[in-house]
């Protein structure tokens, strides 16, 4: 019906089997979860809340909402969870606004210590701009310093910390954030967008405990929609009871309008793919991949920040390969390898052309690629950057490389 539209979705296809996606944010959708965002849910306006909606037809949508609700509250062990958000900017939204009058402080990391937007970055974001921002940091070794954030925390008295990174390769210690954010008396929220599979699969401890809200968008590691979810704890509820509702309210009618109901269908399929023991292994093969990755990459002479990494991704520093990042990350597109140009901690360059590149392997373990590819790219990446052989000469190995391994959902 539409031949260029169709044209650059298969050309996108090909695309996305014949390279290597490394952008940590980035994975494969199932074929279920890409059938279920093309269904009739599509069609269908649902503004409020199951049992508590404004327009009348909604005895299917109230099902697969409800669907998507418990699945996650089983999933994650929490007792309320929102899954409206449409994504993860406006799931961290909702929790401000709820939680938070405008000139109120917040406490986040930096964007160079691998914090988001969202978390509090001055003068160009809503977080910024509507809340007082306090910031923490990483050290010169790309650690967060746990006392420091202490001190940080009892001079500025936040009324909510976020303790959450989107290019911060260690565990986060969230009983440490928790126990900061209770001396303070603030709230504590978890942003575990990236980090969500690692939770599911126990190899990352779960913030549940500690927080007082999670947030976390659904596509990313969970290999959902692009959507978010908002997880109400236990802990949240006992020093709030009105909790559940403020987000809710917050959500709707604060933030937005009608649900997409398509989506969150996909996310009811995507979580109950992700209460799997084949969804377990893969999230425990990411970090072993990861942490191949990484040595590989430190034995080749790259310069890792933090000297490694716990998760299932990494930043390199390319200073000591006299190229910035921009550059690094254009050269290894030309041969199919796709990561994205990142800021390294106290980055003397600017954020369009930083100092690193950020790196991980969520969707080359949902390919099914182990260890043993984890040293073979790593060796492309040493050629490539070190300039010893041409990207487009490279590109037909990545091809063949990626051709084993096909995607899954793209038939």
């Amino acid at each position: 019906m539409d031949k260029e539209i169709f044209d650059l979705i298969k050309q996108e296809v090909l695309r996305q089997q014949e390279t290597l996606m490394m952008i940590p944010s980035e994975n494969y959708a199932s074929g279920a979860v890409l059938k279920a965002l093309g269904s009739v849910f599509q069609n269908k306006y649902a503004e409020g809340y199951p049992g508590r909606r404004y327009y009348q037809g909604q005895e299917f949508v109230d099902k697969v909402e409800n669907l998507a609700i418990d699945r996650a509250k089983k999933l994650f062990g929490v007792p309320q969870v929102n899954v409206q958000p449409y994504s993860g900017s406006p799931a961290n939204a909702a929790v401000y606004f709820a939680l938070l009058e405008p000139g109120d402080k917040i406490m986040g990391p930096d964007l160079p210590s691998g914090g988001h937007l969202t978390h509090g970055h001055p003068k160009i974001t809503f977080s910024g701009k509507y809340f007082n921002s306090v910031q923490y940091q990483v050290d010169k070794n790309g650690f967060f310093d746990y006392e420091k954030i202490a001190q940080l925390a009892l001079k500025e008295r936040p009324k909510i910390i976020i303790a959450g990174t989107t290019s911060y390769s260690r565990t986060l210690d969230f009983a440490r954030f928790g126990q900061i954010a209770d001396k303070v008396g603030a709230y504590l929220m978890a942003d575990i967008a990236h980090i969500v599979a690692l939770v599911i699969a126990g190899v990352h401890p779960s913030p549940v405990p500690w927080a007082d809200v999670v947030t976390t968008t659904t596509h990313k590691s969970l290999r959902g929609p692009r959507g978010a979810m908002i997880l109400i704890t236990k802990k949240g509820l006992i020093k709030d009871k009105g909790l559940a509702k403020k987000i809710d309210r917050a959500v709707f009618p604060g933030l937005q309008g009608g649900p997409h109901e398509n989506n969150i269908a996909a996310m009811a399929i995507a979580l109950e793919e992700a209460g799997r023991e084949d969804f377990r292994q893969y999230g425990q093969q990411i970090v072993k991949n990861a942490s191949r990755l990484a040595q590989e990459l430190a034995n080749l002479g790259f310069d890792l920040v933090s000297e490694g990494t716990d998760n299932h991704l990494m930043v390199i520093d390319l200073r000591n390969k006299n190229i910035d990042g921009k550059k690094a990350a254009l050269l290894l597109e030309e041969a199919g390898i796709i990561v994205n140009a990142n800021s390294i901690p106290y980055d003397p360059r600017p954020p369009l052309s930083p100092s690193g590149i950020r790196l991980g392997t969520p969707a080359l373990t949902t390919r099914g690629m182990k260890e043993e590819q984890m040293t073979l790219i790593a060796q492309w990446f040493d050629l490539i950057i070190n300039a010893q052989v041409k990207p487009v000469k490279m590109k037909q190995r990545v091809k063949e490389l990626a051709d084993k391994f096909p995607a899954p959902g793209l038939d």
